[in-house]
């Protein structure tokens, strides 16, 4: 589980570093960036939020435009931003060259099918393998939540949904909510998963909420004028999934807001401090 080190920016008192690593489930060269607040130390070890970016994204997206290390610094919470995909030669991808399936298109699922399942374990890797990585060499404690973007949302939900015990909390900008009824979901879960829509509905976040039993606080930001909203997205389907089994979801929609990162950075402090009260921090900076 070595990591080398590729850059380094102070920012706010903290550290931006950017790290590669061997990845043992996706098999191949990763790389990660992480936030360490200026609180962290090795006698300080402060809680962690996983953010998931979306299509063509990669871990430089949020950290660059997102403008939230300001208030993680304030807050005292790591960030950890990894890959969207599995990169490097041998690894498989759209022989179209498609922006939403292969290279950057991960959809945070375990791959079954042929090419993809030799690389496309993107759900065991930041489920399980990243964040061991990171409580392994950096000086984080285990408390986790989970955040993302568009199909990074998608993913955070689903990750968060199917396991609750290792989250205190997760939220998501305009995720695609219900994948498995609209175009970008078809298309990537036909490629990793194959016909079985039995595989599909593991990785439907509406699917999930609908059923789960055991709950963690949620939140979800949606532009209203997101070009993607009726046709990917389709919020109403997990509204509707929270509403019938009473999960415990916050939905706010932005009016006049699209899916860009203009979005992302006028609402990431409330989602920060969102993480924050469920982490228990906020009683700490009172």
């Amino acid at each position: 589980m070595g990591i080398e080190n590729i850059s380094n920016n102070k920012v706010f008192d903290g550290w931006h570093k950017q790290y590669s690593h061997h990845s043992a489930k996706l098999n191949c060269q990763m790389r990660f960036a992480i936030y360490l607040p200026p609180q962290a130390s090795s006698s300080n070890r402060v809680p962690v939020m996983y953010w998931l970016s979306g299509l063509t994204c990669s871990d430089e997206n949020f950290m660059q435009k997102a403008g939230a290390l300001r208030i993680a610094a304030l807050l005292g919470i790591a960030i950890v931003a990894p890959d969207t995909s599995p990169r490097g030669e041998g690894v498989a991808d759209d022989r179209q060259q498609a922006y939403d399936l292969g290279l950057g298109a991960g959809f945070y699922v375990n791959a079954t099918q042929t090419p993809w399942d030799k690389h496309y374990q993107m759900y065991d890797y930041v489920a399980d393998e990243l964040p061991k990585l990171i409580e392994k060499h950096f000086p984080v404690n285990a408390q986790r939540v989970i955040s993302g973007h568009s199909m990074g949302g998608h993913g955070a939900l689903v990750i968060a949904l199917r396991n609750p015990t290792l989250y205190q909390s997760v939220s998501a900008f305009s995720p695609i909510c219900n994948p498995i009824n609209c175009a970008w979901g078809k298309k990537a879960f036909t490629a990793y998963l194959g016909a079985d829509q039995a595989a599909w509905r593991l990785y439907d976040a509406s699917e999930l909420m609908a059923a789960a039993t055991a709950k963690i606080p949620a939140m979800v930001d949606q532009g209203s004028h997101d070009d993607f909203l009726e046709g990917q997205l389709k919020p109403n389907t997990l509204l509707l999934a929270a509403k019938e089994n009473h999960y415990p979801l916050i939905f706010n929609m932005a009016e006049g807001y699209d899916h860009s990162y203009y979005f992302i950075s006028t609402f990431i402090e409330q989602h920060l401090r969102f993480h924050a009260q469920h982490l228990g921090l906020l009683k700490q900076l009172d």
